[in-house]
């Protein structure tokens, strides 16, 4: 069992990641970055040059999209792993046309397996209107599924909003 899970859960840029990173920059541990976004695009490679930026040195940066065991399994006591994000891990996972259940049970499963204190960011996309097309639907209804999940795995849940963190499960 992972020695402490944190949850961070908010909207696209409410300022989870950075309060993720500083986080973990602040527990004293070796510093891992599990990068699950692909870059597939110049936005996106900008995007992951800012965090980059944001997080400044210090960390090892895992970049993996999909399989959590190879990540989260070598982890040891003396690490914090910061998984940024659980909505772009889904994301790989659907557009891949995975089985959804099946890779959320492999991650679930690799999070009670890890020795590592685990820091989670991940998007709250069910305050919105329904989706209009049935990937969109699908996709909050699997992201609202894994928000669930990783609450409830979490010793500590933390909604971020507009850069302000409010806790709603645990202590900081």
């Amino acid at each position: 069992m992972p020695l402490n899970v944190t949850f961070i859960l908010g909207g696209a840029a409410s300022g989870k990641s950075a309060f993720a990173e500083k986080l973990c920059a602040t527990a004293g541990k070796d510093k891992i970055y599990w990068a699950t976004a692909q870059i597939f695009d110049a936005e996106m490679r900008e995007k992951v040059s800012r965090h980059l930026e944001q997080r400044g040195s210090g960390w090892a940066t895992i970049e993996e999209p999909e399989t959590a065991a190879q990540v989260l399994d070598p982890l040891a006591q003396g690490h914090i792993c910061l998984m940024d994000c659980a909505t772009m891990w889904l994301t790989n996972h659907l557009l891949a046309e995975h089985d959804l259940e099946a890779a959320t049970r492999e991650l679930l499963s690799a999070i009670d397996r890890c020795q590592a204190d685990l820091v989670i960011v991940s998007n709250e996309t069910g305050l919105g209107i329904v989706p209009e097309n049935k990937l969109a639907r699908r996709f909050r209804e699997a992201q609202g599924r894994l928000n669930i999940a990783l609450a409830a795995r979490a010793d500590t849940v933390v909604q971020v909003t507009a850069g302000l963190p409010l806790v709603l499960k645990g202590t900081l």
